[in-house]
């Protein structure tokens, strides 16, 4: 018993982000059906909210995390950038 407690205090944001998601597509299915466009696009847009945390709660990233992530994003692409020839982006025919 004390096995599954555990478990399920582990486990309770991503149960909480994975309801989340069920509902605003259940919300979303519904606004579109009785025409509303509006609420149809928040939803989608709580939907998205809900999936990016529940993925971000599986990888164990942390608001902390997504600058050091930029960094590192932002150096590669400048390295990348370092190395294109000059005439790029021309089209050499």
């Amino acid at each position: 018993m004390a096995a599954i407690t555990t478990s399920v205090l582990l486990m309770r944001w991503p149960l909480v982000s994975a309801v989340l998601m069920f509902l605003a597509s259940t919300l979303n299915i519904q606004f579109r059906k009785s025409d509303y466009a509006f609420l149809a696009a928040i939803s989608s847009g709580l939907g998205i909210a809900a999936s990016l945390w529940f993925a971000t709660g599986l990888l164990g990233l942390t608001l902390a995390d997504f600058p050091v992530i930029w960094e590192s994003f932002k150096d590669i692409m400048i390295e990348i950038s370092s190395h294109t020839p000059p005439e790029w982006p021309m089209v050499m025919t």
